[in-house]
């Protein structure tokens, strides 16, 4: 099974002798590639494959390590004409953190009082069954607090981001309110002979706590263990890879601290930054030989993480040429910055056809003026993993009440606010949109106040703030339009315009978070602004701010040829530690050629 392929260091990585074995590898080095080397090598030196465990994020990765150990046996076995010496008898563990989980439960099951036909709920079953539970607990009624709450805290104590004796103690009535509330939400689960998402790791590291014999049957099972994206783990995974491989100390990780942007889901990169504390004799591999960007893209976006102080340094480095300057662009406004990435992601299709473009944002808000100009121009787009905007709930009921107030014989509409809301919320509602007038922001505002709906967000869904931003910018766009009519007809048309990509061409739009993993040949950054990148909610503290940073890192990094970074008003405190000499400058307001920033303009840390 002839290993080749590598450079230097990814052959060390591979090759590296057994034992705690860290990879840092940055964006584009081939993370996959050496780690599935590594596994492959761990065959090739006599490990039996089907003791070895890899773990994935994401069953898209899972997948596509599967495939190229696939690949590599096939070949080895062409080359070899057959040998079955080149074959794997049996195969290793292939999967997510939550599949390994799920296949423990499934020989565990009885320990938990379940049999091996549990079903494993999903975050909308486990919603609605603890929506059933807190009808328990009608003080829940009086609280601002709602569902969404109580979930997120339930699945914060079972992802170790917090402790029951932090609900217990609080002065908060909510708060006090939960050690019960999951107490009757976990005996609701066993007679139901289920297991929620959470409970497939939680539930696994605390039957391997607390039982010795059963530790040591998957230490066995599994000696050999391989981590994907280290530095994304949260503090239950951490303690399922130190439950199975603290013994053997077989332990190979692979991840990137400049690209840790999820901690404000519980991954904790202190297990990255600290994995020679907590792993004996750990041997460090970092990859630093770039293969996907040019030398203007790597360098500007190694310029702007290199400022923040919690990492791992690192210089990357690439073959391929400099490439094109960055193009940083300041728009008037959203919509003309929509306007000018439309028109230039034309003119790429136009003259490179088949290469892949992405329109990449903060916020999920920002798609807004994004796909208006993407349907005006005929020009077809996918949203990647998430919803159109037009197609969100919370737009669909703003829209609802204003297709209400202009026509009360709407059908559709009244329909959707019936089943939304109360029989009480809804009588008031029709009378006070009835007596409001025609325009379409005291219409919104009508809305909003006659059902609570902020409040309705915030206590029935897990992303309230995300639901705000996205009526904010309806009202935004609203605010364009002199008469409701002009306005609601102007939503119908942009409604019914298919231009949903369904092929293998068109742009994709995502959220610089979705991007993560993924690369294209040209990538526009929109709306670097201060409020959006870095976003307000992250001014607080320096380490909120240093993962608004890595952010921008990943959306840099994800172009192979092109990168286009824009925006409008107070320009994002981040583009100022882009080097000019990686940069072309244009400016859509004025006739200024030089990008300069005004320190004073922005907003410091004590």
């Amino acid at each position: 099974m002839e290993l080749t392929g590598f450079n230097p260091k990814q052959f060390k990585a591979v090759e590296a002798p057994s034992g705690p074995l860290l990879i840092v590898a940055g964006a584009g080095t081939g993370k996959t590639k050496t780690l599935t080397g590594r596994l492959l090598h761990l065959i090739k030196s006599g490990v039996p494959a089907g003791q070895i465990c890899a773990l994935t994020f994401t069953n898209k990765a899972a997948k596509e390590m599967e495939h190229r150990l696939e690949m590599h046996v096939a070949n080895s076995l062409s080359k070899s004409g057959g040998n079955r010496s080149y074959a794997i008898s049996a195969k290793p563990f292939v999967g997510t953190f939550h599949s390994l989980g799920a296949k423990i439960l499934r020989s565990e099951a009885k320990q938990f009082g379940r049999t091996r036909g549990f079903t494993i709920f999903d975050n909308h079953d486990s919603f609605s069954l603890l929506k059933k539970v807190l009808r328990q607990f009608p003080q829940v009624k009086e609280l601002k607090e709602g569902p969404a709450f109580f979930m997120d805290s339930i699945s914060k104590i079972k992802n170790g981001m917090a402790n029951l004796a932090q609900f217990t103690n609080s002065p908060r009535v909510a708060q006090c309110l939960v050690p019960e509330i999951l107490k009757r939400y976990e005996l609701r689960l066993k007679e139901n002979n289920a297991f929620d998402f959470d409970d497939l790791i939680e539930k696994v590291v605390k039957l391997l706590s607390s039982d010795k014999k059963t530790r040591e049957k998957y230490e066995r099972a599994y000696p050999w263990m391989l981590v994907d994206e280290y530095q994304d783990i949260n503090n239950s995974q951490y303690e399922l890879i130190k439950l199975l491989a603290e013994k053997t100390q077989t332990l190979s990780v692979v991840g990137d601290d400049q690209q840790t942007i999820y901690t404000w889901r519980g991954s904790n990169f202190g297990f990255f930054l600290n994995f020679e504390r907590d792993w004996r004799n750990a041997q460090i591999v970092v990859l630093d030989q770039n293969y996907r960007s040019t030398g203007n893209i790597l360098s500007a976006a190694s310029a702007v993480v290199s400022v923040n102080k919690n990492q791992r340094p690192k210089k990357l480095w690439t073959e391929k040429g400099g490439g094109d300057p960055i193009a940083l662009v300041e728009a008037g406004d959203e919509d003309e910055e929509a306007s000018w990435i439309v028109e230039e992601a034309q003119k790429i299709a136009a003259e490179h056809p088949g290469e892949s473009i992405a329109i990449l944002y903060r916020t999920n808000a920002q798609s807004r003026a994004l796909e208006q100009e993407l349907i005006r121009s005929e020009l077809s787009y996918r949203i990647f993993g998430g919803l159109a905007f037009y197609e969100r709930r919370e737009i669909k009921d703003v829209l609802a009440a204003l297709r209400y107030a202009l026509n009360p014989q709407d059908e559709m509409a009244n329909d959707r606010l019936s089943k939304t809301f109360s029989q009480r919320v809804n009588a008031e509602l029709r009378t006070r949109l009835a007596s409001a007038g025609q325009n379409q922001i005291q219409l919104i505002d009508v809305f909003i106040k006659s059902t609570n709906y902020l409040e309705y967000l915030e206590r029935n869904f897990p992303n309230p703030e995300e639901r705000r931003e996205n009526i904010e910018e309806l009202v935004h766009f609203a605010s364009g339009f002199a008469e409701l009519q002009t306005f609601l007809e102007a939503m119908s048309l942009l409604q019914a315009t298919d231009n949903i990509k369904k092929d293998g061409h068109g742009v994709e739009l995502m959220t610089i978070h979705l991007a993560k993993g993924l690369e294209f040949d040209h990538v526009f950054v929109a709306g670097a602004v201060e409020g959006l990148l870095p976003h307000a909610r992250s001014l607080e503290t320096e380490d909120e701010l240093e993962e608004e940073r890595r952010l921008l890192y990943v959306a840099m990094t994800r172009a192979r040829k092109n990168l286009y970074i824009s925006f409008f008003g107070l320009p994002s405190r981040f583009l100022s530690e882009i080097p000019s000499e990686f940069v072309k400058f244009r400016n859509l307001v004025s006739d200024t050629e030089v990008f300069s920033d005004d320190e004073e303009r922005y907003i410091t840390l004590d």
